[in-house]
């Protein structure tokens, strides 16, 4: 028997939980970076985008409600990949000059990812018709870009720290 063939709308499902997935282990990772972090400003940075990662959870559970399915997570290897080299990085660069521009440059591999995908989910939502699902997927993308220039500004006080060190 012939599998059905997948579709734009599928490929749309299957990335909304992969992204899930990746934004509730976003919320557990900031939390760590905030308790690794000695910059002050970055320590902020973490605590704060992490409430904000918790609000983008809630944001994706929408979205699954205006599809009409289920929330699920599944499993996200990319972020995998990404926490747990910033885990490897916490435990060679914890505690050391460098440490805190470290800890910058994997949230900002994390930012970046979701920059990706709420792009694309974005983009898919409003060529699938689902307007209103576009619109909460900009709004994280907003915050994500958000997030990422503040990193970036964080970080190039840290590099120059690190490099002074």
């Amino acid at each position: 028997m012939a599998t059905k063939e997948k579709t734009l709308d599928d490929a749309f499902y299957e990335t909304l939980k992969d992204v899930y997935y990746a934004e509730k282990q976003s919320v557990k990772a900031l939390k760590k970076s905030a308790k690794s972090a000695e910059h002050d400003d970055l320590k902020q940075a973490f605590i704060a985008h992490g409430e904000e990662s918790a609000v983008q959870v809630e944001r994706l559970q929408q979205v699954f409600e205006l599809i009409g399915k289920p929330a699920r997570a599944k499993t996200c290897e990319a972020m995998q990949g990404i926490t747990s080299e910033m885990e490897e990085d916490l435990e060679d660069f914890g505690g050391t000059p460098a440490g805190d521009a470290v800890l910058a440059a994997c949230a900002q591999a994390v930012e970046h990812y979701e920059i990706a995908r709420y792009g694309t989910l974005k983009t898919w939502a409003t060529q699938l018709g689902h307007a209103d699902a576009a619109k909460l997927l900009d709004e994280t993308l907003q915050e994500e870009k958000k997030a990422d220039a503040l990193l970036s500004k964080i970080a190039q006080k840290l590099n120059a720290a690190a490099k002074a060190a």
